[in-house]
């Protein structure tokens, strides 16, 4: 006999994978089973058991060769030759066992009919097929690795820690019903056994919701651990859905196998209820080809299963109409509802997380299945599809990462003298840096998510805020809480729409810093929101791209006092809303594509400090106008292209700092030294070969730069700026250094470094001030000082 056992390789499948099997899978399963168990037992049957059993029919000569006799005729021979049969023992045919055999093989061969032959193999080879294609999806190589994949998560997600601790986080709880939630918890726990706890926690899903089941101790209780296999499960869950929900591979190889099951059941209720009389007892076998060997040619036969098999093929009927209409009810859910798109309504209604998306394709067929299964799967497996969720997680992880000792070790003094922690490229915004209250400066770049808390609040000290790329969501009592105090802040963003609405409010701002390239349209016309709230701005500073100076600057030109435009070689066109900021008392133009001084600047009365870098000035006879401008003492007209300085540069005689360096200027008129109040000047990285003596009357200068030029001599003049503090004459083609260098007794920085000197004036070891280190120069040039200039010079 054939072990049913034997059959189970045919649709033996992992455990897990029962989740996809809704209850007609699991119906018709059993139902083919059944019809297995039949196969097998009409084949078992046809190998140990006789199939036909035949005996001889004795007819005249005249009709020897005719099949078919008279039924009334051959009783009534019967009855009349009773009496002679009861007193024979048996009619003589000759015949041995040899030959019975013979006949009744070749009988079967030739007279019985093929259905009653073969039905228990026929019932065997379509319950094979109909167990094969039930269960083809799981097997098929483009279908099965997504499956397996599948059930793999899901399994995770179901029993992740981190999913009770969602459900009761992301409930949309307000603090009042917490506490009292909390309190009545502990309050039970005192009169309730544990065996009457474990009960309170097991009831119905669809009474008591998930999220109230949970109490705040038992969710808190998530190590760090967890919170990682929780978020690689978040990562798997975000590929998976991105890599399935591209194909309907999965719903149409289901599709596929419940059709050919259909039509297959068609085929068998079809051609059995035709065949299915076939199956008789009594059976006339006429074998001419064997009357050579026997004697005889007709035979009465007897089929001695066929009463058994008549039966078994009713009640295979019956089983496969069972299936087949299972089948056809599968159909009718496959293509009168809409699985290809899956919505998580119910599970954002009843968790409170309202962020989970639907989805669609095969991800969306295969939740449809789950639900088919047990529902609670779908609903604590839509926790890994919620970024509220997976924040939460990462809030969490941060926070076991990032605690209070780790970030006060990060704290550093800012070039403003202020404690600042900066934090660079984190997954989130940990909690933890709200209880670091000496905190002056915050610093967040490159982290995306970024939540602000009420618990801002305790950060009194709080006063700057710097966000680079990063994307911000603020509590409202935090936009209350930086109104009021933020100070300083620093935004560097991608898009002009990533600029925070609530900046606009904070009425106590003095500084407002703006980074952020801007597309070729949005430029023309950028749109900053009205800045008349900010109204103790005093500083703007904006890098971007822009071709004029926005409108809503204007708002704030009745006390902004310094307005920076780093406009990244993009050329700024229309300025005249400068003229409407007359409060200015410093302002850069850099990389603005200017080619000469814009007239707007003139009307700036107030202005101190003005910096043109990095544009293509080539000459500057508007210079003329600066006279107006009577407070003026710092003029940086560095990094263009001049050519010359005019004259008319001596009529700015309040300037005090001038920056000329990083040109192209060849002569020095001696006008510029009429602006005797200099006390830093920069020529620098020019073409300049000669120095007037005229700048002997520069006797507040302290800074002097002209390295990287071609002076071959410096005049004796120089040095009567007794003054001068910081000396620069690196990189030019001097060869001899005047002795009356010690007539600067207040050097502390001398530059010689790369000119063609061969040895140094002793007379340097005058400049007291000057020590080894602000002597910039060859080591080889610095031993030919006499041991005693060296030794003072070193001795720090």
């Amino acid at each position: 006999m054939i072990p049913v056992m034997e059959f189970r390789q045919f649709t033996e499948q992992q455990p897990a994978y029962r989740v996809l099997k809704p209850w007609w899978d699991v119906f018709t399963d059993y139902l083919s089973v059944i019809m297995l168990m039949i196969g097998v037992f009409g084949c078992t049957l046809q190998v140990m058991q006789d199939k036909i059993i035949c005996l001889p029919h004795r007819i005249s000569s005249r009709s020897e060769n005719i099949c078919e006799v008279n039924r009334s005729l051959l009783l009534h021979v019967q009855s009349n030759a009773s009496d002679v049969l009861r007193e024979m023992k048996g009619v003589k045919t000759d015949l041995d066992l040899q030959q019975y055999s013979f006949i009744n093989q070749m009988c079967y061969e030739k007279a019985l009919h093929w259905y009653a032959k073969y039905f228990p193999y026929l019932v065997l080879m379509h319950t094979l097929v109909f167990m094969v294609c039930s269960n083809f999806w799981f097997k098929f190589p483009g279908s099965s690795s997504k499956i397996e994949h599948f059930i793999s998560m899901l399994g995770k997600c179901f029993d992740s820690p981190w999913t009770t601790r969602a459900l009761s986080e992301v409930s949309g709880e307000n603090p009042e019903e917490k506490d009292q939630k909390k309190s009545g918890t502990s309050r039970s726990n005192t009169t309730l056994s544990p065996e009457e706890s474990s009960l309170e926690k097991t009831q119905s899903l669809r009474s008591i919701p998930e999220k109230i089941v949970v109490d705040k101790p038992s969710a808190s209780a998530l190590d760090k651990k967890e919170g990682e296999q929780a978020k690689a499960l978040f990562e798997k869950v975000k590929k998976f859905r991105l890599h399935v929900e591209e194909g309907d591979i999965l719903y149409l190889m289901y599709v596929r196998q419940t059709v050919f099951k259909v039509l297959k059941f068609l085929v068998i209720i079809a051609y059995n209820s035709f065949l299915v009389y076939k199956v008789q007892n009594k059976v006339c076998c006429e074998v001419k080809e064997i009357r050579d060997v026997t004697g005889y040619t007709v035979f009465e036969c007897n089929h001695t299963m066929a009463h058994l098999f008549s039966k078994l093929s009713y009640c295979y009927l019956f089983l496969v109409a069972v299936y087949g209409l299972t089948s056809l009810y599968t159909s009718y859910w496959l293509f009168y509802r809409s699985l290809k798109e899956y919505s998580f309504e119910y599970v954002r209604h009843e968790t409170g997380i309202n962020d989970i998306p639907d989805v669609k394709n095969d991800f969306a067929f295969m939740l449809h299945m789950i639900d088919q299964y047990d529902p609670l799967y779908s609903k604590r497996f839509a926790v890994f599809l919620s970024e509220v969720s997976e924040n939460k997680l990462k809030q969490l992880n941060l926070n076991h990462e990032w605690t209070p000792e780790k970030l006060r070790q990060r704290l550093q003094t800012n070039p403003k003298n202020r404690l600042e922690l900066q934090l660079f490229m984190l997954p989130g915004l940990p909690d933890t840096v709200f209880e670091l209250t000496e905190l002056q400066s915050l610093k967040l770049e490159i982290i995306h998510n970024v939540t602000i808390p009420a618990s801002i609040s305790q950060l009194e000290d709080l006063q700057e805020l710097s966000l680079y790329q990063c994307s911000l969501k603020l509590h409202t009592s935090a936009t209350s809480f930086l109104k009021e105090n933020l100070k300083v802040l620093r935004v560097k963003f991608d898009d002009n729409r990533e600029l925070p609405n609530w900046m606009y409010i904070l009425r106590n701002l003095e500084e407002l810093y703006l980074s952020g390239s801007l597309s070729p349209d949005a430029s023309k016309n950028i749109v900053l929101e009205s800045l008349r709230e900010l109204k103790c701005l005093k500083t703007l500073y904006l890098k971007s791209n822009l071709t004029k100076i926005p409108q809503s600057i204007v708002d704030v030109s009745s006390h902004l006092q310094r307005l920076y435009l780093h406009n990244d070689g993009t050329k700024l066109v229309m300025l005249n809303n400068l003229k409407k900021m007359t409060s200015l008392i410093e302002l850069e133009l850099v990389r603005c594509d200017l080619e000469r001084i814009p007239h707007a600047i003139f009307s700036l009365t107030n202005l101190q400090e003005l910096d043109l870098k990095e544009n293509n000035l080539r000459s500057i006879e508007e210079i003329v106008s600066f006279q107006h401008l009577r407070k003026l003492i710092c003029l940086k007209l560095w990094h263009n292209g001049i050519m010359y300085i005019p004259e008319h540069i001596k009529k700015l005689s309040s300037l005090e700092r001038l920056y000329f360096s990083h040109n192209k200027i060849e002569i020095l008129p001696s006008h510029l030294f009429l602006c005797n109040k200099l006390r830093y000047l920069d020529l620098s990285n020019n073409d300049i070969r000669f120095i007037p003596p005229e700048i002997g009357v520069l006797q507040s200068l302290q800074y002097f730069s002209v390295t990287c030029n071609k002076l071959e001599n410096l005049p004796d003049e120089l040095f009567f700026c007794k003054k001068l503090k910081t000396l620069k004459l690196g990189k030019n083609s001097l060869s001899i250094l005047s002795p009356k260098i010690s007539y600067l007794s207040l050097l502390t920085h001398l530059e010689l470094k790369g000119n063609h000197f061969e040895f140094l004036p002793q007379e340097l070891g005058c400049c007291c001030a000057l020590k080894r280190s602000g002597l910039i120069v060859e080591e080889t040039l610095f031993e030919t000082l006499p041991s005693d200039v060296r030794d003072q010079m070193k001795a720090e």
